[in-house]
């Protein structure tokens, strides 16, 4: 079961608000563990299980990025608002914020991996580990990479998928139902979705401002601002030490991974069988093997 936070708030940033939770003590000795969820576009919801980690003592701080779930939504806003700086500053901002600039652990998944390789790129002093979880460093090689996942998909969703592409209805619930065969495959493989997982899905269909501004309509039709954005030349600077995890069916596939076991110094690689773009609940077990490892090597 999911433990309720110790304490929940908000962090001023540039005239808007950065919501937050916090599981468990920041003061308690062991650096906080710091949440940076994916999308762009998503909220913190679906990575909830990690706050099962405060009964161990270590704290946890989810966090949702501006645009999303509690934190300032800004539909009006124009596309060139939403930026990489923009997160990485909005990052910076609720270190501070909680005091915990000092010492800190990042868990970044998905796009939230390619914000904090940027942010570790950076070197900053206070970070004492770097965790990127099911995600790509480049979105080039993500973009090819989908193409391919996308071809082995049955003949019936990929016609679905290419009629509402063409025809500009990408908004459509018959292309969301159609799109689900990809989903089902590479996102989350466990039936039915976490109530926490469904619940990320909801907020971010509720609201695709910044989704639809950064990515696009779905996972494998990129064609935002981001479609071009690429971390590598980035990793070869990252100092924390790092642990990079991804699923076996993981839409982010190792081609798209394997930059950062490659060009991040001592960086460590695990493939969590059996799972997709979520092991954190397709396959807690092994996940959390995993993740308590790393960190107990922390400190």
């Amino acid at each position: 079961m999911i433990p309720q936070p110790t304490r929940k708030g908000t962090a001023p940033f540039r005239g808007h608000k950065t919501w937050y939770r916090v599981t468990g003590d920041l003061a308690g000795g062991r650096p906080p563990l710091v949440a940076v969820h994916g999308g762009p576009g998503s909220t913190h919801d679906y990575l909830l299980r990690l706050a099962e980690l405060a009964a161990e003592g270590q704290p946890v701080v989810h966090y949702d990025q501006l645009g999303n779930g509690g934190s300032s939504h800004l539909p009006g806003e124009k596309p060139d608002f939403w930026t990489v700086d923009l997160f990485l500053d909005e990052l910076d901002n609720l270190l501070a914020h909680l005091g915990i600039t000092d010492g800190y652990v990042l868990f970044g998944q998905s796009w939230g991996g390619m914000l904090s390789a940027a942010h570790a790129a950076r070197r900053p002093a206070g970070l004492r580990g770097l965790v990127i979880a099911n995600s790509p460093a480049s979105m080039p090689t993500w973009r090819q990479e989908m193409t391919a996942l996308r071809a082995a998909l049955p003949a019936q969703a990929q016609a679905e998928l290419l009629r509402h592409e063409e025809g500009g209805t990408t908004d459509s619930p018959a292309y969301f139902e159609a799109a689900m065969a990809f989903y089902d495959r590479h996102v989350c493989r466990t039936k039915p979705w976490p109530r926490e997982v469904a619940a990320t899905m909801m907020e971010i269909y509720n609201d695709p401002t910044v989704y639809f501004t950064m990515n696009g309509p779905n996972e494998f039709h990129v064609v935002g601002t981001l479609k071009d954005f690429t971390v590598e030349p980035l990793l070869p600077r990252i100092t924390a030490p790092t642990l990079v995890i991804s699923g076996e069916h993981d839409e982010a596939t190792p081609a798209t991974v394997r930059p950062y076991a490659e060009l991040i110094p001592g960086a460590r690689w695990e493939i969590v069988a059996g799972s997709s773009h979520m092991p954190h609940v397709e396959a807690p077990e092994a996940f959390d093997a995993v993740l308590r490892k790393f960190l107990a090597e922390l400190g």
